[in-house]
């Protein structure tokens, strides 16, 4: 399996370079060269499976021969065995036809762990059979940054530096990144938006002297093996309820578009999904582009679901590769307009786009609403994310025998105000994070500003 740019510019890599290389060097993000695909036997085949084996059939064909096939497994093996839940990725009905995905049983209690505990094995095996160290570099809007230094932290090969807005993640993300006491794990504190830290990170790769001076590497969204990861629990689900036999739906609460479109991902696989919805908050970009064929940036505003503070969707340029018939020039025209502040779709592309992808949004008091009514009907006590999920799925429901996944993104604990306000209910930390507020914290503040920040990096690093 080879991967490719989607603004075509760039060298073609086996999956092993891609994973360690993250954004390409024409700036673009890599996909694979064509899209495996599961029988209809062996989807039915995956009913029953332990996790692990369920996640070594589902992403071997995109493996290729990196990694041999017990190596894999014991990858796969040592990265979920942190979790607190046997099935690993389990579900939960909520309603009549209704369930919640819970992707928070891993050690940070957000689903960025499913993904992250499994890159953070992989580049270890990789670096050590290479001899090779690299410099890890994450922007964060909140769970990314502390599920990547868990994943990486006290590592031999690597050295991690995550960027986060000051200020604009709750004190529980927070403190996941920067209470950990190992010397190679480093949290920055960037005096902006998730958008301006992800604008660094960019510039950051876009940087070839810097990048090739640290060997440069990204575990954001941007790298395929994340979205590879969260291909897996759609598989699992969907199969749990009844597919390939029936189809399922699935509503993804979703700011940087990479977990849709892994499910987007499973479906071109041959998983039967009747209906992806894309959930947004008050940060409504996608919502907004599927309506009128316009992205425009509108400026984020903080809210308390905070992860979901986005305007720039990374992971929304692997769906404009596909809509546009993989035609990387076009994708990177749109990419240019996108630096003055909006593009608009072709009518074309934004009829694909709606073929694939229904969508709606949620404002703050409705996720408190849905907060507290999940609470009253069911008991379960979920995130201000999850809640977003829940009542755009509801919106979307259209009746009938098809069951409604949604996403269960984040333990609620990791935002007790909000939950409390809402529902009168504080969510306790679970017993490994119980003195997460005696912990002593770690940070290091910097400007919105690359010079500063790659400073920073160059002396932090080991050599």
């Amino acid at each position: 399996m080879k991967y490719l740019s989607t603004r075509g510019q760039a060298p073609v890599l086996d999956f092993e370079q891609a994973m360690l290389t993250g954004l390409a060097r024409d700036g673009g993000l890599y996909v694979p060269e064509s899209w495996p695909t599961l029988r209809p036997d062996e989807i039915a085949d995956l009913a029953g499976l332990r996790y692990e084996e369920a996640a070594f059939r589902v992403m071997k064909p995109f493996i290729g021969n990196n990694f041999g096939d017990d190596e894999f497994r014991g990858i796969i093996d040592r990265a979920y065995g942190s979790f607190d839940h046997e099935a690993r990725c389990p579900i939960v009905q909520i309603g009549e036809n209704d369930f919640l995905l819970e992707l928070h049983h891993g050690p940070t209690l957000a689903f960025k762990d499913v993904a992250m505990q499994l890159i953070g094995q992989m580049f270890e095996v990789a670096l050590k059979r290479r001899g090779e160290r690299v410099t890890i570099v994450g922007a964060t809007s909140g769970d990314t940054g502390s599920a990547a230094i868990e994943a990486f932290r006290g590592l031999d090969a690597v050295d991690v530096f995550i960027l986060f807005p000051d200020g604009r993640v709750s004190d529980v993300q927070r403190r996941q990144m920067t209470t950990p006491t190992e010397s190679n794990v480093h949290a920055l504190a960037v005096a902006g938006d998730f958008d301006d830290c992800q604008a660094r990170l960019k510039d950051m790769f876009n940087d070839f002297p810097f990048r090739d001076s640290v060997h440069l590497a990204g575990v954001n969204s941007i790298n395929w093996a994340r979205v590879l990861a969260q291909v897996v629990y759609y598989f699992t689900s969907a199969v749990s309820l009844g597919a390939p036999y029936r189809k399922v739906s699935f509503t993804v609460p979703t700011g940087n578009f990479g977990d849709i479109f892994a499910a987007y991902v499973a479906r071109r696989m041959g998983l039967p999904i009747d209906r992806l919805v894309i959930a947004t908050n008050q940060n409504n970009i996608l919502h907004r582009t599927l309506k009128t064929g316009v992205y425009r940036k509108l400026g984020v505003k903080p809210s308390i679901s905070p992860s979901m503070d986005i305007q720039v969707s990374s992971n929304f340029e692997r769906a404009l590769f596909e809509v546009y018939d993989r035609e990387g020039a076009a994708v990177a025209q749109l990419m240019q307009e996108l630096g003055s502040g909006a593009f608009t779709l072709s009518q074309g592309a934004l009829e694909r786009l709606r073929l694939e992808f229904d969508s709606g949004d949620c404002s703050e008091d409705e996720t408190k609403a849905a907060i507290a009514t999940l609470y009253r009907m069911s008991g379960e006590v979920v995130c201000p994310h999850t809640a977003v999920g829940v009542k755009v799925a509801a919106d979307k429901r259209s009746g009938g025998r098809v069951p409604m996944i949604t996403l269960a993104t984040a333990h609620a604990a990791k935002f007790p105000d909000a939950v409390q306000a809402a529902c009168g209910i504080r969510p306790e930390l679970p017993p490994h994070m119980a003195d997460l507020f005696q912990r002593p914290e770690r940070l290091t503040r910097v400007a919105n500003d690359l010079a500063a920040i790659e400073n920073i990096i160059r002396k932090g690093i080991k050599h």
